[in-house]
């Protein structure tokens, strides 16, 4: 569980987003089926993109992924798949269990799609429905119309063929993308009321800039020639739907943001959400590259239909109780085979709250009202997550009972949401000490703190908590998604010089051999590292400023702290002190701190480095009196 910390200052900041899932899965895919090597950048990692890559990678297309730069590089296998009978995975990814369902047939073999529990339930009828009619073999494995099923596509064929989009695009985006890879031309024609539609707009574009030859027929029919795809460097636009959170937290604080990588000729349906907020009484700016919005004193309740940006009807839902009036949205009942039934999920939890909120079965009504606090239920869902999120922002007392969903779409949305924290933070008094293992920063921020009155937080006991409790569960520290549960389900307390750890005393534990030897790897876990972050922002929060030591505060943890100091010493000085303390001998120790610095320093996540605002102190041959001295100096100064 995550309490959300409101705003002490309204928003003012640029931003930078990921990119976008949507954008990203349709470029994988056309990159795959592309002859040549395709860039793809700025490209979005998340649970619903690496389902994709995994697919993929199961399907014979060979994918280089670069997390620290953004960058996905794919060797395509010009239009034919190849499987060695591997089931694939597809998680709860929606998007990629619907869109590599025809280009597994175009292994011409069998192929197992299979999935988490929560897109078993999701419905895919009227999408087997078309892949039967262009002779591809479907057999259910479990249930009729639902995951698991084996795909045959060795009958294949370029028939042409209605899709029905009543209940969801991704149906027609499917064919659409496999199409020109198929063994002759084909007309698709979408049938029913198209939901969505920005999304079709979306990929026809995609497909373009990979070469595809579509033709457009009256607005509903499609002509796709069998010309393939070619390889193409790709950037990837910033995911609108995620940037919708926050505009909207702008929006309702009367605060500021911009965000660049989106702009006025955006391919993004969900950006048409900034056009809500400019009815509502937002200031909008758009241009090439950036988009602003800057809120009013107060919003105006709006009547509308979202069915072409539906994805963000959940965020509209949650800062409706802060408009004057009522908003009321219409056209998303189809919205209820999402990752979760969202129309009665977002009118359930706003209830929860005290909100009068309708659901009037194709959409919602919201009056007006100051939300109560309470614990939202997320129902295994990122976009209900991230939604009573932004509420959380102006609302006291909001917690959202299951954070770690918004990996499916967007894993740092959390370290995101601090950015725009970042004006109130600028007014906390924070003494942020940085440095390497046995610089001193411990018996230093204790010695200071108790001379200027701040509190002082131990933060590598942190990291030592997560890691003794690791060790208890026999978790495997370098079994980084197991590690981040550990922290994500501890609460750590502090009574002095007492470590508690979900009311336990592990204060000799955290301290002792078995942890000094695995504290490095879960230190350098960069989901560890942003479950602990929001810790001791928060905790610094609640206090209104403190004293905080690691190697990343400064940095990263509080990049406007009142005064960054970096203290270190020579590696020999170090494990002197290290040897006094313990009574270990110093050899043995100096060899653990140089390995600990090379760890600590390569990471990819906050390595170890000294801020250019901080002020450096060798503590080598000077005493705590001298060094404490000279920080408290300029703290004041």
């Amino acid at each position: 569980m995550l309490t959300i910390d409101p705003f002490t200052k309204p928003p003012n900041v640029d931003m930078t987003l990921p990119g976008s899932k949507s954008i990203t899965n349709r470029a994988l895919v056309v990159a795959a089926l592309a002859e040549g090597r395709s860039t793809l950048r700025k490209a979005l990692f998340s649970e619903d993109t690496l389902a994709m890559v995994d697919s993929l990678r199961l399907l014979g297309v060979e994918i280089e992924a670069v997390q620290s730069e953004e960058t996905l590089i794919v060797n395509g296998c010009a239009g034919k798949p190849q499987s060695d009978g591997s089931p694939l995975w597809v998680r709860q990814s929606g998007t990629t269990a619907r869109f590599i369902m025809p280009i597994a047939a175009l292994t011409r073999g069998e192929v197992t799609i299979d999935g988490d529990e929560q897109i078993r339930t999701r419905p895919h009828n009227e999408l087997f429905d078309a892949l039967e009619h262009i002779g591809i073999g479907i057999t259910y494995q479990e249930g009729e119309g639902s995951l698991p099923v084996a795909i045959n596509g060795e009958k294949i064929h370029s028939a042409s063929v209605d899709v029905s989009t009543s209940l969801s695009s991704q149906y027609l985006s499917a064919i659409l993308l496999a199409a020109p890879c198929m063994p002759d031309d084909m007309t698709i024609t979408a049938t029913g009321d198209m939901v969505s539609a920005p999304y079709i707009a979306m990929t026809i574009d995609i497909m373009r800039s990979f070469g595809a030859d579509v033709e457009e027929i009256n607005g509903n029919q499609f002509l796709i020639r069998a010309n393939g795809y070619s390889a193409k460097d790709y950037e990837v636009e910033t995911d609108a739907s995620t940037a919708s959170y926050f505009f909207a937290a702008a929006a309702i604080s009367g605060g500021r943001v911009k965000i660049a990588g989106l702009g006025q000729h955006s391919i993004q349906g969900d950006l048409g959400f900034v056009d809500l907020l400019e009815e509502m009484g937002a200031e909008v700016h758009k241009d090439k590259n950036t988009v602003e919005v800057i809120g009013p004193k107060q919003l105006k309740g709006i009547e509308t239909s979202m069915k072409s940006i539906s994805d963000t009807s959940l965020t509209l839902a949650a800062i409706a109780p802060f408009t004057q009036g009522t908003v009321t949205v219409s056209g998303i009942g189809f919205i209820e085979h999402k990752e979760s039934d969202r129309v009665n999920a977002v009118v359930a939890e706003l209830q929860k709250l005290g909100v009068r909120a309708d659901n009037h079965g194709d959409g919602f009504t919201v009056q007006s009202g100051e939300p109560a606090s309470g614990v939202i239920e997320t129902y295994d869902d990122h976009r209900i997550a991230m939604a009573f999120t932004v509420l959380g922002l102006v609302s006291d007392g909001i917690a959202i009972d299951n954070p770690e969903c918004v990996s499916k779409t967007f894993p740092e949305f959390f370290e995101y949401i601090d950015q725009l924290r970042l004006e109130g933070d600028k007014d906390l008094r924070i003494l942020a000490i940085d440095g390497p293992a046995g610089s001193g920063k411990t018996s230093l921020a204790k010695r200071v703190a108790s001379e200027i009155g701040l509190e002082y937080l131990d933060t590598g006991a942190m990291y030592r908590s997560v890691a003794a409790m690791a060790l208890r569960s026999s978790v495997d520290p370098e079994d980084k998604e197991a590690v981040v549960s550990v922290a994500n389900n501890i609460h750590i307390d502090f009574e002095n010089e007492t470590v508690l750890v979900n009311g336990e005393n592990l204060t000799e534990v955290i301290r002792g051999p078995e942890v000094n030897a695995v504290v490095s790897h879960v230190a350098a876990n960069p989901g560890v590292r942003a479950v602990l972050r929001r810790t001791q922002r928060s905790w610094a929060r609640k206090r209104g400023g403190g004293i905080l030591e690691g190697r990343d505060i400064g940095t990263v943890v509080f990049p406007k702290a009142t005064l960054k100091v970096y203290v270190t010493a020579t590696p020999e000085e170090r494990a002197r002190r290290r040897s006094l303390e313990s009574g270990r001998p110093v050899e043995e120790i100096l060899q653990e701190i140089t390995g600990r610095d090379q760890i600590d320093s390569s990471r990819d996540d906050s390595p170890l480095s000294v801020s250019d605002e901080a002020l450096v102190v060798d503590t080598t041959g000077k005493t705590l009196d001298e060094v404490a001295n000279e920080i408290i100096g300029a703290f004041h100064g």
